[in-house]
């Protein structure tokens, strides 16, 4: 999940009369049912286990999370749950890291914290040589660069004076907080620009630019303190990989050898990077599974989180949590016996971190595609990148089967409400729902949207997609996409209380006699100012 996420997910209490829209009966005896089987028959933690500690870091295509794509497939057969299956949709290549190393040799020698950068090759060995600090952010910085760089390890990053947490680490929403988040926040639109669309990505214009000039390496900063690594990289499109290796130093470390590099004591590295690419299959799988439903002929709810993570760590608030809460609401359902109307659908989505990758293709292949945009160079990037900017919208045969959709993405902290996402008609069945688990500190219905996870591509064609809204914890501060992402993390009382309301969710979706109410299908809007420059 992208940090943004967290920053729109900590939504708006909302709140409209009960009777602005016709209650839908909540089932309480389902729910004791439910609470039963998600406290005092959980499975969760050994699933989030499994993922973390068993499998660890699931990158998408590296064969790690093709072990999670088949583990979570079979656990899903083993529940008993109807038509398992990895759908897949074309990504890239697949990469992994067997190890990495830096090393200070001059003026004084030291080991560094590092991690290769994903999808840059290894040095093929252990490279060394003098580092320059060349920060370089556009294309229009690499003349200022040239010719300076043959034969170094470029410190690419403008290193900054760091920061000092002001805030605690870990935190839960307070009731207050919930209660006064309370403004609408009105929609912006800007005329459609595609020059945005043709700018080639900047990582591969480095790269080249490197390769020129005979740069050794390239390091980054990471971008939080207190010796975290990210990792984070984009360019797994087949024919879009990088050729000079890059890592990424612990901002300390590298802030030690920018002030080193003022100096007359210039520092020297020891860089060894070994990582491998999965060229086997370039598709990924996003893997799906069925609680059929008895009645409402081909309709059906969905719960989704993604599956793939960083390799940084074991990917554990982000998002084994997400996926083992929605695992184990599937595994409530089912040990229940449940027969709903309508069928409940349970999705692990695969290449989020990259952009959204899996759910957009669910979206495009099953419910809605957009439009071309007339133009082959534009129509012939990748999917998502021109997606928001094409219209109209074009509803495939299963459009109007799926009725709700439920996502979870925010860490491991407990469930405190939901995002209506700006449906008006949701919300007060949403206080309905949420009623019973009042005690359990869930009872806020946020309208404000919610952005940066997989619910967002359904809410651009207009499918009822909704985020829930958790407690912040220390996800933002200090876990997301970080090297200490482990199980050591995860909360169990959390993640119990989550898949107990999930389940709730789901169950009341799909037998409800309505589905929820939908938004009007979006089409191209007007420019909120319409004399802007």
């Amino acid at each position: 999940m992208r940090l943004a996420a967290l920053l729109s997910a900590t939504a708006i209490a909302f709140a409209i009369p009960a009777a602005a829209v016709s209650a839908q009966a909540v089932d309480r005896v389902a729910v004791n049912r439910i609470i039963d089987q998600g406290f005092n028959h959980s499975e969760v933690m050994e699933t989030a286990a499994y993922l973390t500690d068993r499998i660890g870091g699931r990158m998408t295509n590296s064969p790690q999370m093709r072990q999670a794509e088949a583990w979570t497939a079979q656990r899903f057969r083993d529940w008993g749950l109807s038509n398992v299956r990895a759908d897949p949709f074309e990504f890239g290549r697949g990469w992994s890291v067997v190890r990495a190393s830096a090393r200070m040799t001059a003026p004084r020698p030291l080991d560094l914290r590092v991690i290769p950068v994903a999808w840059t090759p290894g040095t093929n060995g252990v490279v060394s040589g003098e580092v320059v600090v060349a920060p370089m952010t556009s294309a229009g910085d690499f003349a200022k660069w040239r010719g300076q760089l043959n034969g170094k390890i470029v410190m690419v990053t403008k290193p900054d004076t760091g920061s000092e947490p002001t805030e605690p680490y870990f935190r839960r929403w307070t009731d207050e907080e919930l209660r006064d988040r309370n403004t609408y926040v009105l929609p912006s639109h800007s005329e459609p620009s595609t020059d945005r669309l043709r700018e080639i990505e900047f990582a591969l214009r480095l790269d080249e630019f490197l390769k020129e000039e005979g740069a050794l390496a390239w390091v980054r900063m990471s971008y939080r303190d207190g010796g975290l690594l990210h990792g984070a990289g984009y360019t797994h499109r087949v024919g879009a990989t990088p050729v000079v290796p890059g890592l990424e130093l612990a901002a300390e470390d590298y802030r030690r050898l920018a002030r080193l590099a003022k100096t007359d004591a210039k520092p020297t590295l020891e860089l060894m990077s070994e990582v491998r690419f999965h060229d086997e299959d370039v598709n990924a799988y996003n893997i799906l599974a069925d609680i059929p439903g008895t009645g409402r002929s081909g309709e059906y709810v969905m719960a989704g989180a993604h599956l793939d993570s960083w390799a940084a760590s074991d990917g554990a608030v982000d998002n084994a949590a997400g996926s083992a809460v929605i695992m184990e609401a599937a595994r409530i359902l089912k040990a229940m016996g449940v027969r709903p109307k309508r069928t409940i659908r349970f999705a692990l989505w695969n290449g989020e971190e990259q952009g959204l990758h899996g759910s957009l293709a669910y979206v495009d292949k099953y419910l809605a595609t957009r439009a071309p945009l007339g133009d082959p160079e534009l129509d012939a990037l990748p999917n998502g990148r021109t997606w928001r900017s094409r219209w109209p919208i074009q509803p495939r045969e299963g459009y109007g089967d799926l009725v709700a959709y439920f996502n979870l993405d925010n860490g491991s902290g407990k469930i405190r409400g939901i995002n209506a996402e700006g449906n008006v008609a949701a919300a007060p069945i949403f206080q309905d729902w949420l009623e019973p688990f009042a005690s359990m500190g869930a009872s806020t219905v946020s309208i404000r949207p919610s952005g940066g996870t997989d619910h967002v591509y359904m809410q651009t064609v207009g499918i009822p997609g909704f985020q829930f809204i958790q407690d912040p914890l220390d996800y933002g501060s200090r876990l997301h996409h970080t090297s200490i992402d482990s199980y050591d993390h995860l909360r169990p009382d959390d993640l119990r209380q989550a898949a107990v309301i999930l389940a709730s969710f789901l169950l009341n979706a799909a037998n409800s006699d309505e589905p929820l109410p939908r938004m009007p299908t979006p089409t191209q809007p007007r420019p909120t100012d319409p004399f802007a420059y």
